[in-house]
């Protein structure tokens, strides 16, 4: 009978030292393929791209039915004809795949696998925002710069169009896809607080449209002074349109980069509120 001994490296130790412990970037790219793996989020983008260029044809085509040299007026803005459907649907939309990013794993009970392969709960939730930030940014960019071209074309058999090397155009293709990432996110952070897809999807939206709508019983002094801080609602046009200034189309709100701003602001306040209880309650 032949004796087997185990082989004991020189300094005493059986089992070699971990000499890498799994970061952001591993989490990241487990939480990216999460996402591209479940069959409902290509469905989702797609609606996205297909409703944004949807809402431009019919906006581009509605007007270049009913545009006259006697209708034309300085507020007309080519690129928010071809952009704003796709800021208000595609806000719509992302905000359901935004809040399932973190809710499906709550109502499947797989965030308990999730926290056992990475237990830093930090590097898990920034991780998961990352995964949901190029997603979603991947293809608004896709339907902003689709909706943008096909309402161009429509437009350009009244000579009304615009291109994208006109002042502000590239700008107001871009920041509308920006924006629409960031109501992603700002579902992403409500789904962590509440950790129930109905309830999370319910209440972003719920404020998306109720609060503007609400603001809209004030009086008008008091709506001047309010809309530009409201989340969605007429505070999108600028976000939209290439106009320089909110001046032309709606005096009484910021600039895009302005509104922009406004918008973070209140993801960030979503996303630093999920970041707490994501850390603070258990699974």
């Amino acid at each position: 009978m032949q004796a087997t001994t185990a082989t004991v490296p020189p300094d005493g130790r059986a089992v070699p030292a971990v000499t890498h412990r799994p970061g952001l970037a591993e989490a990241f790219h487990s939480e990216l393929t999460k996402i591209r793996s479940v069959r409902s989020t290509y469905w989702t983008l797609l609606i996205q791209v297909v409703a944004s260029v949807a809402w431009a044809v019919a906006d581009c085509a509605g007007t270049v039915a009913h545009w006259s040299a006697q209708s034309a007026h300085a507020g007309f803005n080519a690129a928010q004809s071809s952009l704003l459907g796709q800021v208000a649907l595609g806000e719509v939309i992302i905000v359901v795949l935004g809040a399932l990013v973190m809710t499906s794993e709550y109502s499947t009970g797989m965030i308990r696998s999730s926290l056992t392969v990475m237990p830093r709960r930090g590097v898990l939730y920034a991780a998961k925002a990352l995964a949901l930030t190029a997603v979603s940014l991947a293809a608004s960019l896709v339907a902003s710069l689709a909706a943008f071209l096909a309402g161009q074309a429509i437009l350009a058999g009244k000579h009304i169009s615009t291109t994208l090397a006109q002042p502000d155009v590239l700008r107001a293709v871009l920041l509308s896809a920006i924006v629409v990432t960031v109501f992603g996110l700002l579902a992403y952070g409500a789904g962590a607080l509440i950790r129930h897809t109905a309830g999370a999807i319910t209440a972003i939206l719920g404020v998306l449209f109720l609060l503007p709508e609400l603001g809209q019983a004030l009086p008008d002094s008091w709506y001047n002074e309010v809309v530009r801080w409201l989340p969605g609602g007429t505070a999108l046009g600028p976000i939209a349109s290439s106009a320089p200034s909110s001046a032309a189309l709606a005096p009484h709100l910021f600039s895009a980069w302005g509104e922009f701003a406004v918008f973070c602001g209140y993801a960030a306040v979503l996303l630093v509120a999920g970041a707490w209880s994501f850390l603070r309650r258990d699974a």
